[in-house]
């Protein structure tokens, strides 16, 4: 696993990162659907009780709580100490997983052991992640980054500052897809390695071997207490077969090779295709994530903008 903690002495900009075209986008806000957990006060309702937020209730005075917080009147209504309870406003804590799978090259132009990326699923993720991290960080909330290969490859914790938004984006930007997916194994390593419930927001294609096996992952993250958003991503040439009569089809991640007529199994694909996403769509709604299906062809910053509108923003 790669050492993302180290610091950068010069202000980083990502390729990736276009801040005019985002300019637009920095009164806009991406907000939980659920409480949330935050460590100092922010914009979002939290899961803690207690502070100077909105009150709420009474709860009866236990041994060792702030004798100051004591509702005195109330106390001499019913010759008990009580105890007011505020909801808490709070910081996001939102963790972005990037699927960096060989799949995820979908798109692109691979010469030998080269790879081109432009108009892949890959570099589609890579600018919206590069947005959606500073945007999220702009509106002073925190954000974490999960890369998974095999496994969980690298992790940097969330954090609302700046140096971290930085290390972020560098980090997205010199990722490579490659090799088979293992989203399962790198779920389990992620939840053991966070310290902090949140929002956790998956881009990924979910070309795996077991759905069972990742949404099993995800039921634990709910279990847990996080809200999770999933983004399904799909490039066209996965929707609907190119134009063109035989082809050689190569797997991205050490599938083989398939030489075909498309005329023969073009209708079959689509159909099991489709078959496959709506699938992939009920699981994960089945276990309580938000799902969202995206296309590559769309521009990231229309599926941004709908995407904050979408969420409350």
């Amino acid at each position: 696993m790669s050492n993302l903690s180290s610091s950068h002495t010069q202000p980083y900009v990502s390729r990736f990162f276009d801040a005019s075209a985002l300019a637009g986008f920095e009164q806009m806000r991406f907000s939980p659907r659920r409480a949330v957990d935050g460590s100092f006060s922010g914009r979002h309702i939290s899961r803690r009780r207690g502070g100077a937020g909105e009150f709420v209730d009474y709860r009866e005075y236990s041994p060792g709580d702030d004798v100051r917080r004591i509702d005195w009147k109330a106390m001499g209504r019913m010759g008990r100490a009580y105890l007011k309870i505020f909801q808490d406003d709070t910081d996001l804590n939102c963790t972005l997983v990037l699927d960096g799978s060989g799949s995820m090259a979908q798109g692109g132009i691979t010469r030998g052991s080269r790879q081109d990326l432009r108009g892949s699923k890959f570099e589609w993720m890579q600018h919206f992640a590069t947005a959606l991290s500073h945007l999220i960080v702009f509106g002073r909330d925190a954000a974490g980054l999960a890369v998974i290969g095999q496994g969980l490859d690298d992790y940097l914790a969330p954090s609302s500052s700046l140096q971290t938004r930085q290390l972020m984006h560098h980090t997205i930007e010199q990722l490579t897809p490659a090799g088979a997916t293992g989203l399962a194994q790198g779920l389990e390593d992620l939840l053991n390695r966070s310290t902090r419930r949140g929002v956790l927001v998956m881009l990924s294609d979910f070309l795996v071997d077991s759905m069972d096996e990742v949404v099993a992952r995800l039921r634990n993250f709910r279990a847990r207490g996080w809200e999770v958003i999933t983004l399904h991503l799909i490039h066209p040439d996965e929707q609907n077969l190119p134009d063109g009569n035989a082809f050689r089809f190569a797997g991205l991640e050490g599938d083989g090779v398939v030489n075909c007529q498309l005329s023969e199994v073009r209708r079959a694909y689509q159909q099991r295709f489709e078959a496959l996403a709506d699938s992939t769509r009920k699981v994960l709604s089945g276990t309580g994530c938000d799902y969202y299906r995206v296309s590559t062809s769309e521009s990231y910053l229309d599926v941004l903008r709908s995407f904050l509108v979408v969420r409350g923003a």
